[in-house]
C-alpha cells in the first residue's frame, strides 16, 4: 500500500524523537549478497517535490537555473534532470539497512521522459531484477522508476551495485566490458568546443564541467537528513571500509552528467533523454572533477528531427579518467 505523501524524502526524520536508535531501521534485513530475493520487490513510496527537496539538491549539486528556481519552458518551476536519482537508487533501504551498507556504486542509467513540477507528489517503485558474482564480489541490478501525479513517467532507472563490500579494497578496478564502444575521452584537434548542441555536429566536444564536492555538499546529498551513515557522509564509516575519506555518491556525480546534458540539449534533454555510466574510480570530496563528451553520431529521427549520440566521461584532479559512458536526446529545434 502506498504511504500518504507527508515528506519530502523515503523516511520522515520527525519522528526521531520517538524512537530508539536501534529503531530506527528495525525490521530491515542485513545488506549481504546472501540474503537477496531475485526477484525481490523493493516497495513503494509517494513522496512531495517541494521547494526544498529542490533548493537542497541545488545545493549539492551547485544546479541553480532559472528553470528550478522561478520558471521554465514547461510553465511552472521544475526540478533538476536527475533530482530523483537517489531516491530511486536507495530504494532498497526500505528492505535493507541502509547504515550497514558498505557498497559500491558500479554503473547508472537513466531514461529521462518528463520533468517533475514543484510540488507534484511522485510515486517511486522498484525492485531488484537480478544478481550474479564477479570477481569474488556479488552484483546486484535494480530497476525502478518515478510517475508523475498524473500517471506520466517522469524518469526510469536501472542501476548495478556492489551489494557488501571493503570500498577501498576494489576503489579503482572499474573496467568497461568488450560490449561497450570505448570511451576514451581523448579529443582530437580538429574538434570544436561548444556549450550547446542547437547546431551541432559530429566531432563537437562540450565545454567542460568543472564541480568540486565538498563535504557538505555529498554529506547532506547521502541522506545526513535522515540519520543515515554511509561511507560518503561519514569519516569514520569510510575509514572502516578502507578509504582515507569519504568518497561522493556515484548518483550524486550522475546529476553532474546530467546538469551538463540538459544544458547542452535543453527542453528536449527532460523528455527525450538518456544517460549510462560506468564508475571506474573513486571521487574523494573535495576533489575536482571534469565532465565532458564528444558528438559521435547525429541521426534523423521518424518525426523529422534529430537525435545526438555522445561519449561522455570524467577525469579527476590528476587526469585520471574515473567515470565514462554514453548519453543521447533529441536534438533543439531553433
Amino acid at each position: 500500500m502506498i504511504e500518504e505523501a507527508r515528506w519530502r524524502d523515503l523516511t520522515d526524520p520527525r519522528r526521531v524523537p520517538d524512537l530508539a536508535i536501534e529503531q530506527l531501521e528495525s525490521g530491515r534485513k542485513d545488506p549481504m549478497f546472501e540474503n537477496l530475493v531475485i526477484p525481490e520487490d523493493l516497495g513503494t513510496v509517494s513522496e512531495v517535490v517541494d521547494d526544498h527537496k529542490i533548493k537542497r539538491y541545488a545545493f549539492t549539486q551547485d544546479e541553480h537555473h532559472s528553470w528550478y528556481m522561478n520558471d521554465s519552458p514547461f510553465g511552472g518551476r521544475i526540478g533538476q534532470p536527475a533530482l530523483l536519482c537517489n531516491d530511486l537508487v536507495q530504494m532498497f533501504t526500505n528492505v535493507y539497512a541502509a547504515s550497514k551498507v558498505v557498497g559500491l556504486h558500479t554503473e547508472e542509467e537513466m531514461w529521462f521522459d518528463n520533468p517533475v513540477r514543484l510540488d507534484e507528489v511522485v510515486t517511486l517503485s522498484a525492485g531488484y531484477t537480478d544478481a550474479y558474482e564477479r570477481r569474488n564480489h556479488g552484483y546486484v541490478v535494480m530497476e525502478a522508476r518515478a510517475v508523475g501525479d498524473d500517471g506520466r513517467s517522469i524518469v526510469r532507472h536501472r542501476g548495478i551495485e556492489i551489494l557488501r563490500t571493503m570500498p577501498g579494497a576494489v576503489a579503482g578496478r572499474g573496467s568497461t566490458t568488450s560490449a561497450d564502444r570505448p570511451v576514451t575521452g581523448e579529443v582530437p584537434a580538429s574538434s570544436r568546443e561548444v556549450a550547446t548542441l542547437e547546431d551541432a555536429r559530429v566531432g563537437d566536444v562540450l565545454t567542460p564541467l568543472i564541480r568540486t564536492v565538498t563535504f557538505e555538499q555529498a554529506a547532506v546529498f547521502s541522506r545526513l537528513g535522515e540519520y543515515v551513515t554511509n561511507i560518503h557522509n561519514n569519516l569514520a564509516t569510510a575509514r572502516e571500509g578502507g578509504l582515507r575519506q569519504p568518497i561522493v555518491q556515484g548518483a550524486q556525480q550522475f546529476g553532474l552528467f546530467a546538469q551538463r546534458l540538459a544544458h547542452a540539449f535543453g527542453a528536449s534533454f527532460f523528455t527525450t533523454g538518456w544517460l549510462r555510466v560506468k564508475f571506474l574510480a573513486p571521487v574523494n570530496v573535495f576533489e575536482p572533477i571534469t565532465i565532458s563528451g564528444i558528438v559521435t553520431a547525429i541521426n534523423a529521427c521518424d518525426d523529422g528531427g534529430q537525435i545526438a549520440l555522445l561519449d561522455v566521461w570524467a577525469r579527476n584532479s590528476a587526469g585520471r579518467l574515473t567515470t565514462v559512458g554514453w548519453a543521447s536526446a533529441k536534438l533543439p529545434t531553433n
